[in-house]
């Protein structure tokens, strides 16, 4: 038999807002339920980088499901954490709130030049396919076991020893736009560590190390050469205090197999990086991490 209070709960409409702060952490809380292993500290960079860009949809003031759809800025967006609680699932609240955040987005996007990119998991490949996303490539998770005997090559230096702008320079030609409004918190999270290598007085490539539920995770890993990544994978894993530490890699670089086997890198997941509208040209080679799944 159905309760009264199933029934007077689903009699309301569902209510979708803009998300705060605190929401935020409670959808890393529920992508921790799901596996995913969020970063302790991701919600502040994460509503950094655009406030008007989370959703949560609420069923009589009760949390059930939630999206994000970042704009950076009206040429690139990014779509994540697309979470409904398990146990109102099949009942069209997801979908509800995706074509309210997607709505919104269309909003502020210039549709006539603009992307819309994505990580989904490969049993939803096809779903993303009916609505207009095109595969690009696939993110491999890799997990490496790091130990003590790590240490800090000489070419590596603190990332906070580099001008904030010349950061920015760099990470913009790996990334489909500029991104101050989050990069400045990223490369600064709590407990984190960033390093970066400088060759002739210019930045050659820079890396991230987060603590998360399990573990830590690098994001992103760029270099000009697979030689300044490996350099900055040794310094960021020296904190890993024996920890694993994962790190999204995509599987069309073609320095992949020599770092996979190099530290014995373990695949425990894999995902597909996809675009609606155009697909941004990026020089897929210097990228050795992407900086997370949930925001690109």
């Amino acid at each position: 038999m159905v309760s009264i209070s199933f029934l007077l709960e689903h009699m309301n409409a569902l209510e979708i807002h803009q998300m705060q702060l605190p929401d935020v952490q409670l959808a890393l809380d529920w992508a921790l339920l799901e596996g995913w292993n969020p970063g302790i500290n991701d919600a502040r960079a994460f509503y950094a980088a655009d406030k008007a860009g989370f959703f949560i949809g609420k069923l009589n003031e009760k949390p059930v499901g939630c999206v994000s759809i970042v704009c950076y800025d009206a040429t690139f967006a990014f779509i994540g954490l697309y979470i409904v609680k398990p146990e109102y699932r099949g009942q069209g609240y997801g979908t509800q709130i995706w074509q309210n955040a997607w709505q919104k987005m269309n909003e502020r996007l210039d549709l006539n030049r603009c992307s819309v990119g994505l990580d989904g998991v490969v049993e939803r490949e096809k779903t993303y396919r009916d609505i207009g996303f095109i595969p690009a490539y696939r993110h491999i998770r890799h997990v490496y076991e790091s130990n003590d005997s790590g240490v800090v090559p000489d070419s590596v230096v603190p990332l906070s020893t580099i001008p904030f702008t010349e950061i920015l320079s760099y990470d913009e030609q790996l990334f489909p736009t500029s991104r101050p409004q989050f990069l400045e918190p990223w490369i600064n999270v709590p407990n984190g560590y960033a390093y970066g290598v400088v060759e002739s007085g210019k930045l050659k490539g820079y890396g991230v190390i987060r603590p998360c539920y399990k573990g830590f995770k690098i994001g992103p890993l760029f270099g000009d050469s697979p030689e300044i990544a490996e350099c900055l994978f040794q310094a960021l894993t020296t904190h890993a205090a024996q920890q694993p530490v994962f790190i999204d890699i995509p599987d069309i670089n073609p320095a992949i197999s020599e770092l996979t086997q190099r530290y014995q890198l373990q695949p425990v997941f894999t995902c597909v990086r996809m675009y609606c509208y155009q697909t941004p040209s990026i020089d897929i080679n210097r990228i050795f991490g992407v900086t997370t799944l949930e925001l690109g």
